[in-house]
Formats: C-alpha cells, structure tokens, sequence
C-alpha cells in the first residue's frame, strides 16, 4: 500500500480528483489530507473519491495551517461546505478518519469507539506512551511511523513507513547542483521489512509555507524508475535566473529540458507528463501551483502502475 501525504492545498487536490476520475488511482493507494483549509475543493475532493469507491483520509487535527480556526468561524456562519465536510468526514466509511498522535488527542481518541478504524501519524518518540494509552489492546488500522527501531517494536503491526524522500532546497537555483539524485526504494523493501505500506510526501516535501513567493529560478521535479527499479529524480531548473520577471519564461527553459530529457530516457508516459508535454506544444504557462500538481500526478501514477504490477 502507498499513502502519498499532502497538505490539503489546491493544487494537491485537485491532483488527486484528476487522477482519480481518469482511472489512475486504484485500491492499493489511499491519499491523506492534511488540510489547511476547508474549502469546496477539499469537499468536491472527499465527495468524489466516496463516488468512485476509493478510500481517502483526512487528518482531524492538522498541525499546519489554519484549518481548526476557519472551521470554528465557518461553522458560527452556518457554512454549507463546513456542514457537508462534518456529515461526510462522519458518516462514509470510505473517509478514514486520521490524527496526528500528541497528549492533547488522548482523550478524543478514547472515546471514539471506531478508532481501530482510524489512520494514525505518530512520529515523535515522546507520543509513544499516548499511543500506548489510547491503542493498549488492539492497534488503529494503520500506524505511520518512522524509520527507527523502537517504533518498529513498539508498533507490531499494520506499521506504515513514513519518510519525507525529498531533498528540499531553501532555492530552486540549488537543484542545479545535483540535478539527479536518489528519491526511495521504500516501494521495493516496506513488505519484507514487514511493513504494510510507505508513505512520503510526494515530490513536496515535509515543509510547509503556504505563502507563495516569486522565484529567481523555475524547478520542475520528475521522478523515474532506474534498471533497478529504484526510484529517482531528476530536478530540470531554467537558465535565466538572474531576477525575478518572467515566470513563464523560466518556466519554459525548464520545461523544455524535461521534454527532451523524458523523449530520451523513456520515462512512463504518465497523465502529468502528458500534461506538461501540452504545456510544452501549446507555448502555454499553467502557474507553479498547476507545474506542482502535474509533477505530484506522474508521481503517484508511477507508484500506482508499479504496485498494480505493471512494472
């Protein structure tokens, strides 16, 4: 099982929706939200994984963003979409519900007499012994846990890997220092190591700003299968990265080398690669947030097609 972990942010979403309404998300992959806001495209995004018989969890007590405070003031307004969020999130089985384990989650957790059915993150040594407290006879569903023995000991079964595989860089310029690099072969070695899936944050990263900025340099990040079937990334940055003016521009220096790149290296023709090679044709620039989405689609396609058996 692959559990790609996204923040929720629109661009995320709507990667999710496109991929699943073209049939390029089956049962072996369960996304989870965390959200930082509510919104109509969070909810669309809820409602249409429910209409096509696929799971999706959502994190009830994200830690970042500004979710909890929106969905208090949303809900004194008699909000429609907060509304339909807590009938859903509460009512369809196919919503699993998610925390992220701290001592403040005890007691909610205790009382939810489903949470053997929920979906827990638990990556920090000193949440242990809540976990402990709260899943004393029988463990949630599944455990998020990082890489680390005690956990492993700890948490018997149903454990999922969870490791942010990205390499981030404070800026798009440093890509160019190593443009391709080792991404994970978790997808290779979670079943012998017993584990029961992995999970990362796609090609994100765990940081999270949800403020954009003008970048001096436009990275794109496609991830490949080598001979091995290791996962890797190529990281294709534009040349003119001098100031900030002409987003498209850059984009398209970017874009350019990524087309040519895939062309001759063969890399699976993905929805999102089909997506940028259009950019490509068409002279067209979608916006960052659009460049983010087709690279987290090709991704999670990717991941898809190796554990539906096509690789």
């Amino acid at each position: 099982m692959y559990f790609p972990y996204l923040r929720g942010r629109q661009f995320e979403l709507l990667a999710l929706r496109e991929l699943l309404e073209k049939g390029r998300i089956g049962k072996k992959i369960i996304p989870i939200i965390e959200p930082v806001k509510p919104s109509s495209t969070l909810l669309k995004t809820l409602e249409c994984f429910v209409a096509n018989d696929r799971e999706i969890a959502i994190v009830i007590n994200p830690a970042v963003g500004d979710f909890g405070k929106k969905i208090k003031e949303l809900q004194e307004e008699d909000s429609k979409v907060v509304n339909a969020l807590h009938e859903l999130i509460a009512g369809n089985e196919r919503i699993i519900r998610s925390y992220i384990m701290n001592s403040s989650i005890i007691s909610e957790l205790k009382m939810d007499k489903f949470r053997n059915r929920n979906i827990v993150i638990n990556m920090r040594r000193d949440s242990l012994d809540d976990f402990l407290e709260v899943y004393e006879n029988s463990l949630p569903r599944y455990t998020l846990i990082p890489d680390d023995r005690v956990f492993r000991r700890v948490i018997s079964e149903s454990k999922v890997l969870f490791e942010d595989s990205f390499n981030k860089k404070t800026r798009n310029i440093d890509y160019l220092q190593n443009i391709d690099e080792f991404f994970s072969d978790n997808h290779l070695y979670y079943a012998s190591e017993n584990f029961a899936g992995f999970a990362d944050y796609s090609v994100v990263g765990e940081g999270f700003n949800e403020s954009g900025f003008a970048p001096v340099a436009v990275a794109i990040h496609i991830v490949y299968f080598n001979a091995k079937n290791e996962l890797r990334i190529h990281h294709f940055v534009s040349d003119s990265n001098e100031g900030t003016e002409n987003p498209a521009g850059k984009f398209g220096e970017a874009l350019e080398k990524l087309v040519y790149w895939c062309e001759e290296n063969n890399v699976t023709n993905t929805l999102g690669l089909q997506e940028f090679y259009k950019c490509y044709n068409s002279g067209k620039y979608p916006g960052l947030g659009t460049v983010k989405k087709y690279s987290i689609m090709h991704h999670i396609e990717l991941m898809n097609d190796f554990l539906e058996g096509d690789q």
